[in-house]
């Protein structure tokens, strides 16, 4: 059997759970996974084959064993550490930002001085953030998780799976906004303006619209002054604290569709990012994962077919979407189905 180690020390631990529930039955590969204190608190799986870990110890301990690939999780951090793993390791790296991936070390130094000055600083000095671009280059496999980013060398690694198929039958029509109300990643200004059109009407059920994610500065002012002013046929929920994972849980098995309204562009440590061309959005994640059709802005590329594509000015059609417009997530992406597809990826980059 092949021996793989899976890092992650930075964020991502959903993605890192994924991967080991896909894999914990796998008859071709032993898998050992090292996480750093904050992604091991977030997996809660004290199993043998799962290590605390950090990076200043990462090294020595995959010196113990003969890994036939070690894949990184992050590389937003400890660049000085990761360029030394491709330099020594047949190494995939999954990849959440494409053109960070081109970045010049000349335009990374000018970056540092754009924003979050010393927090950068520090990751220029200690953890040789002009390092970035050798790490991409030394990989031997560059991994994205969106399949409609695929291009050139890039390879697909499919970790997400259908997880939850309930829908819980209610007398509301519930509409769910996921991920942290942030207008820097999705539009809450075009939300509340178009939720403000709406005019008085009779709707099959009552409307409810779910801001799933801690609301805080001018989103969470523009959330409660809109609170007040709503018209009489919308509910809303929000939040202004972190949202437990069971209350998540919650309210997308109770969503009829998720509503998706990210931003057509981001950045990444000042370096311009599209949505559906350079980087994925998490909510493909979450509509996967509780099975449920997403609509995303007019010009949001994808190839998956449970995503539709909102048309311009047409808020109507997203109050009165149908939940019949069905989409068989078990069929596309049920756990046993992207197990095998994950070994297929992972055969590829031994």
């Amino acid at each position: 059997m092949k021996q793989i180690a899976y890092i992650e020390l930075d964020t991502h631990a959903e993605i890192a759970r994924n991967f080991m529930e896909l894999m914990k039955d796998s008859k071709e590969f032993v898998i050992d996974y090292y996480f750093s204190d904050k992604i091991f608190k977030q997996i809660k799986k004290n199993e043998s084959n799962v290590f605390l870990s950090e990076n200043t110890e990462i090294l020595n301990q995959l010196s113990q064993k003969k890994y036939d690939v070690v894949i990184i999780g992050t590389v937003h951090r400890y660049f000085n550490l990761f360029k030394e793993i491709t330099q020594e390791y047949n190494t995939a790296v999954i990849v959440h930002n494409l053109n960070f991936t081109n970045i010049s070390r000349f335009q990374l130094f000018k970056n540092i001085f754009k924003k979050d000055f010393v927090y950068r600083l520090k990751l220029w000095l200690k953890e040789d953030l002009l390092a970035a671009p050798d790490v991409f280059k030394g990989a031997r496999n560059i991994l994205v998780l969106d399949k409609s980013l695929v291009a050139g060398k890039l390879k697909y690694l499919p970790v997400f799976f259908n997880e939850f198929q309930e829908k819980i039958d209610s007398k509301v029509f519930t509409i769910v906004i996921p991920g942290a109300v942030s207008q820097a990643r999705r539009d809450y200004k075009k939300v509340i303006g178009q939720l403000s059109d709406l005019k008085i009407k009779t709707f099959e059920k009552p409307l409810e619209i779910v801001f799933l994610g801690k609301a805080h500065g001018k989103e969470l002012d523009w959330i409660r002054d809109f609170d007040k002013k709503k018209p009489e046929n919308i509910s809303i929920k929000y939040f202004d604290k972190k949202v437990p994972q069971t209350t998540f849980n919650e309210w997308m098995n109770k969503a009829d569709f998720l509503w998706c309204p990210i931003q057509s562009e981001t950045e990444f440590f000042s370096n311009k990012e599209i949505y559906g061309e350079t980087k994925m959005s998490g909510n493909i994640g979450d509509a996967i994962k509780f099975g449920k059709i997403a609509i995303f802005p007019t010009d949001y590329q994808s190839n998956f077919d449970f995503i539709i594509n909102e048309k311009i000015d047409s808020t109507e059609e997203i109050f009165n979407f149908k939940s019949e417009n069905s989409y068989d997530f078990q069929k596309e992406f049920s756990k046993k189905k992207i197990s095998s597809e994950l070994e297929k990826t992972l055969q590829s980059i031994l």
